[in-house]
């Protein structure tokens, strides 16, 4: 029986929820560093952080790649989707990025063969597997929405930066939820943005995370991986 909409939705809420086992809490993407440097003190500088990166980075290269990569499992086309998971790997500056890919990439396919998706397998040795490959065949193994599995996506992204905000800040769970209802407003948008990208326009724009994530790796005491 195919995956009625109901269905393709629960399977979406499993995708992103932070139950599941793949270890994402204990990365920051350089958010870390940027609260150690006093680059976000407060709710509004969290904001403006999380709002930059899903705009000009979050949203202009991983959400494009994601799309692209739906497409080709829709397809069968096994080429394409690792030609695409190996960009969007090349994209990651620093070299905790690129380890951060590979363990959610690697913990993410791990789960999808407990749930016995096919081809899941195959990408627990590729050193081109991401995170957004794994979670483009999931959500292409349970008919999920291809702009719905965007925005989940996107969301599961700034909902882990506010739940490590919360670690590393004075800022209160009100606050957390005040700029992820501000990130979901612009969520929608995001998605519609990265649909249109052509090749040549996907990439990031955001060189203070970059430089926060490179700073973060001999940062003294940390918390994150990442």
């Amino acid at each position: 029986m195919p995956p009625t909409a109901d269905l393709a939705l629960l399977r979406l809420l499993q995708l992103t929820s932070p139950a599941l086992p793949i270890g994402a809490y204990n990365f920051s993407q350089g958010l870390e560093w940027a609260v150690e440097a006093g680059w976000i003190r407060d709710e509004a500088a969290l904001l403006g952080w999380c709002r930059g990166l899903l705009h000009h980075s979050i949203g202009t290269v991983d959400a494009p790649v994601l799309l692209r990569l739906r497409d080709a499992f829709d397809a069968d086309d096994r080429a394409t989707a690792s030609r695409w998971s190996a960009r969007l790997l090349a994209a990651r500056e620093t070299a905790e990025l690129r380890a951060e890919e590979r363990h959610l990439a690697r913990a993410l396919a791990k789960v999808l063969v407990e749930l016995q998706v096919p081809r899941a397998a195959e990408w627990l040795v590729r050193e081109d597997a991401t995170h957004a490959a794994l979670f483009a065949l999931a959500a292409a193994h349970g008919a999920i929405d291809p702009r719905a599995m965007a925005q989940g996506y996107l969301w599961s992204w700034c909902e882990n930066q506010v739940l490590g905000a919360l670690k590393l800040m004075p800022v209160g769970q009100t606050a957390g939820q005040r700029v992820l209802d501000r990130l979901v407003q612009d969520i929608p948008a995001v998605v519609a943005r990265a649909a249109t990208l052509t090749d040549a326009q996907i990439g990031t724009h955001a060189p203070r995370a970059a430089m926060s994530s490179a700073w973060h790796e001999t940062q003294y005491s940390r918390l994150f991986r990442s």
